[in-house]
């Protein structure tokens, strides 16, 4: 199963391209709406309007093995802790070797945004970053499959 923190996700349509390749489920979460999929693998899920609907949900269905799709590093804490597979839209992948540090980083930049001493501004969203997500996605997909199914060597 695939979830996937929806709301700012830039990767829809290579999420649903590679879980087509691989077989998987994806349900998407947001806020806001959704464009509805009649392709039955696709579920989509909308939360109420209030601060962190999204990730409290994806938190209480994923499980050990699935993978998670977002952004937002204090949810990607959470979904490491549940032995979830999560990677950013930018294929970058959190796991328990660097979540810590990610989170750090991730607090240190709002302080210095709150502060004033940064302006907190992210790099734009490469074609790069897309190949890359690309590529750990699927990797991420073969190693989940390879999981439910007893094989621990993807």
């Amino acid at each position: 199963m695939i979830y996937v923190d929806a709301d700012a996700c830039p990767v829809k349509a290579e999420i649903i391209k590679v879980a087509e390749r691989h077989a998987l489920e994806v349900t998407f979460v947001a806020n806001s709406g959704l464009r509805p999929s009649r392709d039955p693998m696709i579920r989509n899920v909308i939360v109420s309007g209030s601060f962190d609907a999204a990730d409290d949900w994806i938190v209480d269905h994923v499980a050990a093995g699935d993978i998670v799709i977002t952004a937002d590093v204090p949810l990607a804490v959470r979904c490491v802790a549940k032995a979830a597979l999560v990677t950013g839209p930018s294929g970058r992948i959190f796991d328990e070797t660097n979540i810590g540090m990610a989170s750090a980083m991730r607090n240190l930049g709002q302080h210095l945004r709150e502060t004033g001493e940064s302006k907190g501004y992210n790099a734009p969203f490469a074609p790069k970053d897309r190949s890359r997500f690309l590529e750990t996605l699927d990797r991420l997909c073969r190693r989940a499959k390879a999981a439910t199914e007893g094989n621990t060597t993807p």
